[in-house]
């Protein structure tokens, strides 16, 4: 009974989403929010709605899994000081969560007006005690509630969360037969989740499906670092294992994925999407659901 619930409610979440794109720069956010709400309280449902029907901010739609895409478009629309706030490169070579962040600066109050030197790792942290906090000014903690609905999405993106001195595989240039080339990073984004099925509501029903009792208990474990450390090691044993080389280099020419890579990244995007959403519905409803 709480399975066929749960699937109806990601159906309504999903029910405005487009069926040709489908990715984890857009609709793939949109996915994890839509599993995510099937897992919120009432309480917490009812304050996420509330919230986002009194936002004024015309960049999405006001709806859950529309604002999940928010600071996407905010950082486009003339506000490039956040772009380092959606990932947290951990070197492959030497791996430093701290160096990643920037040494974890001091958390800014608001935490909106933070620093551009920063990570998703830190403003999960600062927007999830922002929003858990009834005493935020309102705006405040319409922001934190928006960002959070984005980049609890970001840190499980394997390359939000590893580098190989390659711009988190942007470097990487990918050879998909004849002239048509991608890069890692994109593969990862767009590729990876759209082999997963061209009708998002289908996908998110079954992810939604396929997410345990035992499994939602574990990934409610943790807090942003742990998970930022898990992702890193998905990069390590899903993403980087076709010994692509370090770098940047201009004239590196495309390469071919190897066997079998394709549906191993497959499979870890899925589990990667399913404990997202598993994990921004704890993060709300810790802050909203009681």
């Amino acid at each position: 009974m709480r399975s066929r619930w749960m699937l109806a409610v990601v159906a309504a979440a999903l029910g405005a989403m487009p069926h040709a794109a489908f990715a984890w720069g857009a609709e793939g956010h949109q996915l994890i929010a839509g599993i995510a709400r099937g897992y919120l309280t009432a309480q917490a449902r009812q304050q996420v709605d509330a919230m986002l029907a009194a936002d004024t901010d015309t960049l999405t739609p006001h709806d859950m899994a529309s604002q999940a895409t928010w600071a996407d478009r905010y950082r486009g629309a003339g506000h490039p000081e956040t772009a380092s706030w959606h990932f947290v490169d951990i070197e492959l070579d030497k791996p430093d969560l701290a160096a990643a962040c920037f040494g974890f600066p001091p958390p800014a109050s608001p935490a909106s007006a933070g620093p551009q030197d920063d990570c998703v790792v830190d403003k999960v942290e600062e927007f999830q005690a922002e929003l858990a906090n009834p005493a935020t000014a309102p705006a405040e903690r319409l922001l934190a509630l928006k960002y959070l609905l984005h980049f609890i999405g970001d840190i499980h993106q394997p390359l939000h969360a590893s580098d190989n001195h390659d711009r988190g595989g942007n470097c990487v240039r990918l050879a998909f037969g004849g002239p048509r080339t991608t890069n890692l990073h994109s593969y990862w984004d767009t590729t990876v989740v759209t082999a997963l099925g061209s009708d998002p509501q289908v996908v998110a029903r079954q992810l939604a499906a396929k997410i345990t009792p035992a499994q939602k208990s574990a990934w409610e474990q943790g807090a942003p670092r742990a998970w930022a450390q898990e992702s890193y090691t998905v990069a390590r044993q899903s993403v980087y294992t076709f010994g692509s080389p370090p770098g940047c280099a201009r004239d590196q020419a495309p390469v071919g994925l190897p066997p079998g890579y394709d549906r191993a990244a497959q499979a870890a995007a899925a589990i990667q999407l399913e404990r997202a959403g598993v994990r921004l519905a704890l993060v709300l409803n810790r802050a909203l659901g009681r």
